[in-house]
C-alpha cells in the first residue's frame, strides 16, 4: 500500500471536514432558537413585556426566541451567566438600569458593563408614588408636610435595593428633607398588603402592581415617578409637576449581548427590534403590559447609556449622604 492510498480516507475526511466547517461558517444568522435571559421573575413586568417583543421578533427573525427568566440578586445571576456566554448572538439578556446601579452599590460583582454590549432599548415603564387610602395626603407635598412632623419617623417599602423604585424613594425623601425608614420586602407584590392595610405609609410601585390597585381604591396615587406624565394614567401628575424634579426616576429595558459578540450580528438583533417596536400591535400591546414603545437603536441605546450611568452616579451619591 503507498503513502498515498494510506493517507487518502485522512484526506478525504479533512477534506468534509472543511466543507462542514464552511457550510457552518456560511449559515445566515440566526439558524437556531436564541434564548433572552430575564433577570425578574416570570410572570412580571419585564417578563411580560419582554414576551411582547420577542414574539415580534421572532416572526421577523424567522427564528425561535426563547425567553428564559433567571432572576435574583438585583439582576447579578442573569448578568453573569451572560456574560459568559458564547459570543454568538444566541445568548441575550434583557437590560435595565440595574446594570449602572449594581456596580455602584456593590464591589464585588462577578461581572461588568464593559462585559456586555448594547442592542437597543424597547421600552420605558412608569411607576408610582402610592399611600393607603387611610392617608391624608392627597400630593407629595402633602405628604412630606406630614412626615416631616411624624414621631417615630414614617415607613416606605423598599423593594430592592437599588431597584429604581427603591431609589425613587429615596431621592423624594432627599429632596422633600424629610426622614423616611425603609422595611425591606422581596419586590412589590408582598409590600402591597402592608401597604393597602398602612403598615407602611408610602412606597413606589410597579405600574403593573400600583394600576390595578388604584383603580380598584385600594391605593391612592400621589404622583407619577417620572418626569412626564404616561399614558396609562395621564390625568396623574409627574415628579417635575408634583415639585421634585431631581427625584424622577423611570424604569427603561433594552437588550444586551456578550461583549465581542460581532458587529453584523448586532445589526441583525437592532433592524429587528426596530422594526418590531415600530409596528401598531406592539404599541398597544405594550401600554396593556404596563409600559410603553421607547425604542433606541445600538447608537441611541449607548449614548442613553452613558447618560443613565452619570445620573445613577450622582443619585447613589445623594442618598448615601
Amino acid at each position: 500500500m503507498t503513502s498515498r492510498t494510506l493517507f487518502r480516507p485522512l484526506f478525504a475526511a479533512l477534506w468534509c471536514a472543511g466543507l462542514a466547517a464552511s457550510a457552518w461558517a456560511a449559515d445566515p444568522y440566526p439558524s437556531r432558537p436564541i434564548k433572552v435571559i430575564v433577570p425578574y421573575p416570570g410572570g412580571g413586568v419585564v417578563d411580560v413585556q419582554t414576551r411582547v417583543l420577542t414574539q415580534t421578533m421572532a416572526e421577523i427573525l424567522k427564528s425561535p426566541v426563547v425567553v428564559e427568566p433567571k432572576p435574583g440578586a438585583s439582576g447579578s445571576i442573569a448578568a453573569e451567566s451572560v456574560v459568559h456566554a458564547d459570543p454568538d448572538g444566541y445568548t441575550l439578556m434583557v437590560s435595565a438600569s440595574f446594570i449602572n446601579t449594581q456596580p455602584l452599590l456593590e464591589s464585588n460583582l462577578r461581572w461588568s458593563t464593559q462585559q456586555l454590549t448594547p442592542v437597543g432599548r424597547f421600552a420605558l415603564s412608569t411607576s408610582y408614588f402610592v399611600v393607603p387610602m387611610s392617608s391624608k395626603a392627597k400630593t407629595l407635598k402633602e405628604f412630606a408636610e406630614i412626615a416631616r412632623a411624624a414621631k417615630p419617623p414614617l415607613q416606605y417599602a423598599n423593594l430592592g435595593e437599588g431597584t429604581p423604585q427603591t431609589m425613587s424613594n429615596e431621592l423624594f425623601r432627599v429632596a422633600a428633607n424629610i426622614p423616611l425608614e425603609p422595611v425591606r420586602y422581596k419586590g412589590a407584590p408582598p409590600a402591597v398588603p402592608d401597604l393597602i392595610n398602612g403598615l407602611v405609609s408610602i412606597t413606589v410601585l410597579p405600574s403593573s402592581v400600583a394600576i390595578p390597585q388604584i383603580k380598584g381604591g385600594k391605593l391612592r396615587v400621589l404622583a407619577n415617578a417620572a418626569g412626564r406624565r404616561s399614558v396609562q394614567l395621564p390625568d396623574v401628575p409627574s415628579m417635575t409637576e408634583a415639585g421634585y424634579p431631581s427625584a424622577a426616576v423611570e424604569s427603561w429595558y433594552g437588550l444586551h449581548a456578550p461583549a465581542g459578540t460581532p458587529p453584523e450580528v448586532i445589526r441583525v438583533l437592532e433592524e429587528a427590534m426596530r422594526k418590531a417596536t415600530a409596528t401598531p400591535e406592539f404599541k398597544q400591546r405594550m401600554i396593556n403590559a404596563s409600559g410603553e414603545e421607547a425604542f433606541l437603536g445600538t447608537k441611541g441605546f449607548t449614548a442613553f447609556l452613558a447618560k443613565d450611568a452619570e445620573q445613577w452616579a450622582k443619585a447613589v451619591k445623594a442618598v448615601a449622604r
